[in-house]
This record gives C-alpha cells, structure tokens and sequence, in this order.
C-alpha cells in the first residue's frame, strides 16, 4: 500500500475466482482492491462503452442498434453497500442465520461524483442521466435530492435526467445511445457498467479508470487503470487468449485503429 500511496498511478490486473471462495472475506483478493480504492481515495469510477465498428456484429444487440455507441458510466467507488458497516453474517441458532450489508451515502459521497459527471458531460454530449432507486430506497431518496440541486446551483447549461436503476438497466439494453454520462451508486454501477460493456461486443475490450480527488498543491490525482473483465480462471495457464464471436482479427484492427486515432 505505501508503494501505491507514492506511485503516480496504479495499473491493476484482474483478481479473483473459484479457489477462493471457501476465503475469508477479508484475504480474498478483491478485499485487496477494495482497500485499494479506499485508501487511495478513488472515488470516481470511469467506465466507458465504446462500440467499435468491426465489433458491432458480435454485440448481443443488433449491429443497428450499438452502431456509434458511445457512453460513459461514472460510479461512486467508495461509499454505498461495499464499505457501509455493519457488514455481518450473525448465527441465530437453531440452523438460521442473518446477513447484513448497510447502504450508506453522505451528501458530499454524491455531491463530488455528480459534479464529475457534470464536467465529464460538458466536453461530450452535455447529458447526464443519474440513476438510482428512490422509490424503494432512503439513499436513493438522498442522491436524486443532491444530484438535482447540485445541477440547479451549478449545471443549468447540462441536460439532467433521472433514472430508476432497473429501468434504466432495461433502456441499456432497448436503445443505448440514448444515453451520454450516467452517474450511480458503486453497488448499481457494478452491475449497470457490465451491462454496458457486453453491448460493445466483448467485455475484454473496455478499460476503467479510477481517480481521486485532485491535489491543491501538486495539481495531481491519485489513479488506478485496471481492465473491466474478470479474471477468466477457466482459461487461467492454457495459454488461451480471450476471445469474442468476432474472432481476434477483428479486435486486433479494432485495437490498431484506436492506437492509431490516439497517436494522431
């Protein structure tokens, strides 16, 4: 942890998988990544879902659907379900037991990964859609509350729209490129980012980036780059790349393509 609190930025492979889940909690690898993210203050997760012309046949959607898609899904990486306390597995006796998992969000939590989603909107499309579940959740209340007056103090000249999270799961899937920013909650950007990512043809393609607050002194963040796919333990040592439907000869000009765009 102290190399990583000294270094400028951290590039993390993937973690995980089966042997691991008779661990305890706390030694299994991802609770390494997530002290990571909460030592290092990364607050602010970028996900995006770009869907490249020679991968737009081996999206699940059709090719008309993902053509062009280009979104960004902003998620609150330290705060919510993931690090709330308690967090608890309780034994009540008699064969029963009870889990607990605390959803907690402060207003300054939403506040400073809204306004994130707000500058990152204004140098794209200028929209943001902010998602969570106010209908059934006290947070969900909160966040709606915050994103709303954050946008009425600072962020009249940005596009806002509210989302439930699971309607806006179905939109993803339905129309995609209605979409620009979307900013939600760490446990609804999991799951929502995921989504997103398998609409560009193949989740092993997408980067994610994960920023701190900028330093008043030096002007500089902390940051983590890591990709979005899992570990793949079932090819883990064959030796086997990772593939799409499309095969490798399209990701390869994919990729070629992208480098050469970001060279120019």
């Amino acid at each position: 942890m102290q190399r990583a609190q000294r270094a400028d930025a951290v590039i993390f492979g993937a973690v995980g998988g089966p042997r691991w889940d008779k661990v305890a909690y706390e030694a299994r690898p991802e609770a390494g990544l997530l002290r990571l993210r909460k030592d290092l203050a990364l607050f602010a997760n970028l996900r995006p879902a770009i869907c490249y012309p020679a991968l737009a046949g081996s999206s699940s959607l059709k090719p008309e659907v993902v053509d062009g898609l280009d979104i960004m899904i902003l998620r609150e990486l330290t705060g919510g379900v993931y690090f709330g306390e308690p967090k608890t597995i309780t034994d009540l006796g008699n064969g029963q037991k009870r889990a607990v998992d605390t959803q907690v969000y402060d207003t300054y939590e939403i506040e400073r990964i809204s306004r994130v989603a707000f500058e990152l909107a204004r140098t794209r499309r200028n929209k943001v859609t902010s998602m969570e579940k106010r209908n059934v959740m006290k947070t969900g209340v909160l966040w709606n509350e915050v994103v709303t007056n954050l946008h009425r103090r600072e962020y009249k000249d940005v596009e806002l729209e509210h989302m439930l999270a699971d309607a806006g799961g179905m939109q993803l899937v339905r129309w995609p490129r209605q979409f620009d920013v979307i900013v939600t909650d760490n446990l609804f950007g999991d799951m929502l980012s995921d989504v997103a990512a398998m609409l560009t043809g193949s989740l092993g393609m997408l980067p994610s980036a994960s920023l701190g607050e900028v330093d008043a002194r030096t002007r500089k963040r902390k940051a983590l780059y890591e990709p979005v796919h899992g570990s793949a333990p079932d090819i883990a040592g064959k030796g086997a790349p990772g593939t799409t439907n499309g095969g490798t000869r399209e990701m390869g000009d994919a990729i070629i393509s992208e480098l050469a765009r970001l060279a120019r």
